[in-house]
C-alpha cells in the first residue's frame, strides 16, 4: 500500500498491478522474474527493478525532492530518518509477517507461541514510537515536516488494526494517524485499492 500511496501522492505516473494473493500469483514465474522473493512490493522504474517496501520509499522520496519527503544527505535529520526507516523494516515488519504468518518461523504446530512473541514485539515497538512522538511535542517521526518515513509508518498501524491492541489505541500514535489518513492522497488509495476499514 505504501508504494502506490507515495507514487499518487508525488503525483508519479504509474500502472498499477494487483496480484490476487489467493491464486498465488505473487509466486507465479512471471512475477518471481521480477522478484525471486515473491513477496510484495515491487516497482519497476525506467526498466529498473527495485523491491522492499522501505527501499522503494526511501528511493521515491529521494527521486522527487521537491516534495520534501525525506531530509538532505549527511545532516543529522537524515541519520534520524534512516533509524525509523530501518526500524519498520528490521524491528517492526518481520515482527508483522511472524503475526500474520505464524506457520513461517518455527512450523506447523507452534503457531500461538509465535503470535504471543510476534505480539509482544511489535506492540513494544509501538510503544516505542508513541513513547518518541510525545516526547517530541511534534507531529511527525522527524519532527514538524512530514517525510516518507510518517507513509510508512502510517501504513505499519494500519497493519494492526485488527489486533488485540491496535496500535492507534495510543494518543500518540492515534494523533499521527489522523494526520495521515486527512491527506488526499490517502483517500485515492484507499478508492484506488477498493479499501474501506481503518478510515
Amino acid at each position: 500500500m505504501v508504494v502506490h500511496w507515495l507514487l499518487i501522492e508525488l503525483e508519479v505516473p504509474h500502472t498499477l498491478q494487483l496480484l490476487d494473493f489467493e491464486r498465488h500469483e505473487h509466486k507465479f514465474p512471471a512475477y518471481l522474474q521480477l522478484n525471486p522473493a515473491g513477496v510484495v512490493p515491487t516497482l519497476v522504474i525506467n526498466g529498473e527493478v527495485v523491491t522492499e517496501a522501505a527501499a522503494i520509499v526511501m528511493h521515491l522520496a529521494d527521486l522527487y525532492p521537491q516534495a520534501g519527503l525525506a531530509p538532505a544527505p549527511g545532516t543529522t535529520a537524515r541519520a534520524h530518518y534512516y533509524r525509523w526507516m530501518l526500524f519498520m523494516a528490521n524491528t517492526m515488519q518481520p515482527a508483522y509477517r511472524a503475526w500474520f504468518y505464524p506457520a513461517e518461523p518455527a512450523g506447523e504446530g507452534s503457531e500461538d507461541a509465535v503470535k504471543q512473541q510476534a505480539r509482544r514485539q511489535i506492540e513494544t515497538a509501538w510503544a516505542r514510537v508513541a513513547d518518541h512522538l510525545a516526547s517530541s511535542g511534534a507531529p511527525y517521526l522527524l519532527g514538524e515536516q512530514r517525510s516518507a518515513a510518517d507513509f510508512m509508518l502510517t501504513m505499519l498501524m494500519r497493519w494492526s488494526r485488527n489486533m488485540p491492541t491496535p496500535a492507534d489505541a495510543l494518543p500518540a500514535l492515534q494523533a499521527h494517524a489522523m494526520l495521515m489518513k486527512v491527506r488526499p492522497s490517502f483517500k485515492e488509495v484507499y478508492a484506488r485499492e477498493g479499501l474501506t476499514d481503518w478510515t
